[in-house]
C-alpha cells in the first residue's frame, strides 16, 4: 500500500520551527508499505521556519495575526493531488497541526489549548475518501 505521510514524521526538517519529529513507529511502516513524504505547508508556499499558525474559526492565522488560510488550502489541494497521483488510500499525518491534525487542533488563541477538529489537509483528504491517521494511531 502507498501511504501519504507528513514529511516531518520521517525526519524532514519542514516544521514551522525548522525541526522534524521523526517517529520510529511511522518509519517502521516502510518495511511493508511505500511511504510518500509530503508537507502541505511547504507545498502551500510557506517557508521553513515560519511563524506558528493555528485555526481560528474558518481561517488559519499566524501568531503575528497574518491570515495564511490561502496557503493552507493550496497545500491541502496539493496533498490531495499527490495522494491521487500515487494511489494513496491512507495518510499518516502530524497530530494537532493546523494542516494535518486529524482529531484535535490548537484553538487559535496560541495558549496551547486544544479543541476537537481537523486540520485543513486532514479534512480535505478525509472528505475525499482517504483514511487519515495520526502518528499515535500507528
Amino acid at each position: 500500500m502507498r501511504i501519504l505521510v507528513s514529511a516531518c514524521l520521517l525526519g524532514v526538517k519542514c516544521r514551522y520551527d525548522g525541526k522534524s519529529v521523526p517517529k520510529e513507529n511511522v518509519m517502521k511502516l516502510m518495511e511493508e508499505h511505500e511511504l510518500i513524504p509530503f508537507c502541505p505547508e511547504i507545498y502551500g508556499g510557506l517557508e521553513t521556519p515560519r511563524d506558528p499558525s493555528e485555526i481560528r474559526g474558518d481561517r488559519v492565522v499566524s501568531v503575528n495575526g497574518k491570515d495564511v488560510t490561502a496557503q493552507y488550502r493550496k497545500g491541502a489541494q496539493e496533498a490531495l493531488k499527490m495522494a491521487n497521483v500515487f494511489g494513496c488510500t491512507m495518510a499518516v499525518l502530524k497530530e494537532r497541526s493546523p494542516s494535518c491534525g486529524n482529531k484535535q487542533v490548537y484553538d487559535g488563541t496560541f495558549t496551547g489549548t486544544l479543541t476537537d477538529g481537523m486540520g485543513v489537509t486532514a479534512k480535505l483528504l478525509t472528505d475525499n475518501g482517504i483514511k487519515v491517521l495520526g502518528e499515535s494511531d500507528i
